[in-house]
């Protein structure tokens, strides 16, 4: 995931890496080293564009001892979190242990989570409080699936799911938040192809996505406000981009 700015606002540029269910704690220390190493012999300026890696669960203590050790400028955080703070919920993951981690961020609301595990916009509003209660920033994923796009209705479904996944948030948590659109369609797909252009129906446009914040709670614009899109990693792309 890559962010978009239009230089109009004082934006630092967000690249993030989902690494899902691969890598283990030992595979996770390796390639985050890898990726320091590639990005600082590239000369990246860490101050301008900000990394951040997302790896699963049982790689965060691996990732942050690495990260504190090594003085690495890279950030990361939890590819999901429990709407609740703790309690009988077996397999879930609080916020709060996230933040003893020290992640930084955490993704709410990816299209695996609301497809496989059916996940709800309410159940993902829930989940973005939850980040907020325990000083995390949400990256909120919000995007359409084939069908939906097919049907000419990709700008209202992905623009109701930002409505409905930011409701209640202060005008600082507006600002704070991450919004990573996602075209479902075009990811493992061979409509994939041109995904740039037909994409840019959502992403194309600042005040689409910046539309659902305005008015809600006293939020009347968010100029702060970055939005990532989605971008699987292929066998041509610079590992770890």
């Amino acid at each position: 995931m890559t962010t978009s700015t239009n230089g109009a606002f004082d934006r630092r540029p967000l690249i993030a890496g989902n690494w899902k269910m691969n890598l283990d704690h030992m595979q996770g220390i390796t390639f985050l080293q890898k990726l320091a190493w590639t990005l600082d012999d590239a000369g990246h300026d860490f101050s301008r564009v900000e990394v951040s890696v997302f790896p699963p669960f049982t790689d965060l203590r691996g990732v942050q001892t690495l990260v504190k050790g090594d003085n690495l400028e890279v950030a990361y955080g939890g590819q999901d979190l429990s709407p609740e703070d703790s309690g009988a919920y077996t397999g879930d993951i609080s916020g709060q242990f996230l933040a003893k981690l020290d992640c930084t961020y955490v993704l709410v609301g990816h299209s695996e989570r609301r497809t496989i595990h059916s996940e709800s916009d309410e159940l993902v509003n829930r989940k973005v409080q939850a980040a907020y209660r325990h000083s995390l920033v949400p990256v909120l994923c919000v995007g359409e699936g084939l069908e939906i796009r097919q049907a000419g209705t990709h700008v209202a479904s992905t623009l109701e799911q930002l409505r409905q996944g930011v409701a209640g948030l202060t005008p600082e948590q507006a600002s704070a938040l991450v919004v990573a659109y996602e075209p479902v369609w075009a990811i493992g797909t061979g409509e994939g192809r041109g995904t740039r252009g037909r994409a840019g129906d959502v992403r194309r446009d600042p005040c689409r996505t910046r539309f659902p914040l305005r008015g809600r709670d006293g939020v009347e614009d968010t100029p702060a406000l970055r939005r990532l899109g989605e971008g699987g990693e292929r066998r041509e792309h610079p590992q770890g981009a």
